[in-house]
């Protein structure tokens, strides 16, 4: 195994005998470490930096937004995904949104929106691997809500670089450009409007009855079936958007199995293909039959290959992925061996695909469907801002919170008077039904958030996520790789 070149970083490897944190923002780090400091596990401590990036991170990740969760219980030896996604609502048009757009890609704005599944998420995260309740887990989030924080660098430059966006809607404009500009670096930067929705849920559950799972289930309920709810639906109602109260009403996460592949000594493992997740998986099984290690990191032959690899895989999600409930895709294809040395063999180590590639064919996949693929990729694609960031907790006993969370605050309106965004994720479906992520009723739009845990000699070991749409792959593959076969540190 070749050692990195250059000369090696003078900064200390961060490092902890008890437990170990990665949040996009500090102050959610130090909540989350309060959080196990006080006896809290790792998804107790997950889902209290999950709420606080929510406050923290407006620009790029919503507090009604996704939150694709994979969680390890320890004690039980147990990897759990929870379906941190929602559905497109039962009022869905396609026509209406052709008629909007450019009759490929989801418009831009109210119609984008599918129901928000992070709330959900992290309260069934509590209630089937969490110690304390929400109002511990959302304390940090609400204080930082009211009180406000200092706006940093990369926030201010992203609402000024969607200040356009922010101002087509009165409650955006509101928030994000008081005074009518956006926010300066070291200007305080409050939401009362959220801080006020956070504080209701709380209250609901103070005064529910019963035992900590009842009184969960009161936050849930408040959210989905109470008078945030009704909030949401009378505003796409006037507005001429898809939710309803009933969509709100009937929505829950259900907890899944997550899918994996080995590579090497390393079991990895991801949410099912209603995210991206397996395009990752698929670009490590191309890479296993290569021993990246023996070529010099970062040269041009191993930029190459990588590229290719990566290349490969994004066709194939391209042609083939959405939600497995309605579309079939072929996912025990997707991650065989055979399939790997299928792709394996149309990487050319002297020449780049210049494009993307076909889709790959083996074991039943249809000539039809990859045709159509072809003809979709070439279209106009969905545009989105910048957006998702990534909360890893991995506690003393070896349990371990891996979550992505994403849905930016540009992209649609806040519901006014609760300061949530709902999620936007519906632009990464697409309105032709020949296409596995088709815009439809109940249907999930796939999804690029995609957390990762990664395990050595059957014990999990990394927790893995990144920002950044299509980036996080490109981003997650090149550290694991670095980490597996050149022996880079953390």
């Amino acid at each position: 195994m070749k050692q990195p070149f250059g000369a090696p970083s003078s900064r200390p490897t961060v490092a902890g005998r008890d437990h170990a944190i990665t949040t996009g923002h500090y102050l959610a780090t130090v909540a989350a470490m309060r959080v196990l400091d006080d006896g809290g596990n790792a998804i107790d401590a997950g889902v209290t930096a999950a709420l606080a990036l929510a406050v923290l991170q407006p620009d790029i990740v919503c507090f009604a937004g996704v939150a694709p969760t994979l969680v390890y219980m320890a004690d039980e030896e147990r990897l759990v995904s929870l379906a941190g996604l929602g559905h497109w609502p039962r009022a869905t048009d396609i026509r209406e949104m052709r008629r909007h757009g450019d009759g490929v890609t989801v418009p831009e704005g109210l119609l984008r929106s599918v129901v928000p599944a992070a709330p959900a998420t992290h309260i069934e995260a509590l209630r089937r691997f969490g110690t304390i309740s929400f109002e511990q887990a959302a304390g940090a989030a609400l204080d930082i809500a009211k009180r406000g924080f200092y706006a940093y660098p990369s926030f201010v430059y992203n609402v000024q670089h969607a200040a356009r966006k922010y101002s087509r809607w009165e409650s955006n404009r509101n928030v994000f450009l008081p005074g009518g500009q956006p926010p300066k670096v070291g200007q305080l930067f409050v939401q009362l409007e959220l801080a006020h929705t956070i504080e209701q849920l709380i209250v609901a559950e103070r005064e529910a009855r019963g035992d900590r799972d009842k009184k969960l289930a009161a936050v849930h309920d408040y959210f989905y079936r109470g008078p945030i709810a009704q909030r949401i639906s009378d505003y796409h109602i006037e507005n001429g958007g898809f939710l309803r109260y009933d969509d709100l009403r009937s929505f829950s996460v259900p907890a899944e199995e997550a899918i994996s592949t080995r590579f090497k000594s390393y079991d990895v493992y991801s949410c099912d293909v209603w995210c991206q997740g397996v395009s990752m998986l698929e670009m490590l099984n191309i890479l296993a039959g290569y021993e990246l290690g023996a070529l010099e990191h970062n040269s041009c032959a191993y930029i190459h290959l990588v590229t290719e690899a990566m290349n490969l895989a994004f066709a194939d999600r391209e042609a083939y992925l959405g939600d497995p409930r309605f579309s079939a895709v072929p996912t025990e294809m997707l991650l065989s061996e055979q399939f790997a040395a299928h792709r394996r063999k149309q990487i050319n180590p002297q020449k780049a695909f210049g494009q993307m590639p076909s889709a790959g064919m083996v074991g039943g996949a249809t000539g039809e469907r990859v045709t159509a693929h072809q003809k979709i990729s070439s279209g106009p694609k969905a545009t989105a801002d910048p957006d998702t960031i990534y909360s890893g907790v991995i506690d003393k006993r070896g349990n371990i919170y891996s979550a992505t969370l994403s849905d930016n605050s540009a992209d649609s309106p806040l519901i006014p008077g609760t300061g949530l965004a709902i999620s936007s994720r519906g632009m990464q479906s697409r309105l032709d039904p020949s296409h596995p992520a088709f815009a439809q009723p109940g249907a999930r739009p796939r999804l690029t958030p995609a957390p990762m845990i990664v395990a050595h000699a059957g014990r999990p070991v990394m927790s893995m996520g990144s920002p950044g749409g299509d980036v996080q792959f490109q981003a997650m593959l090149q550290v694991l790789i670095a980490v597996t076969e050149f022996n880079m540190p953390l």
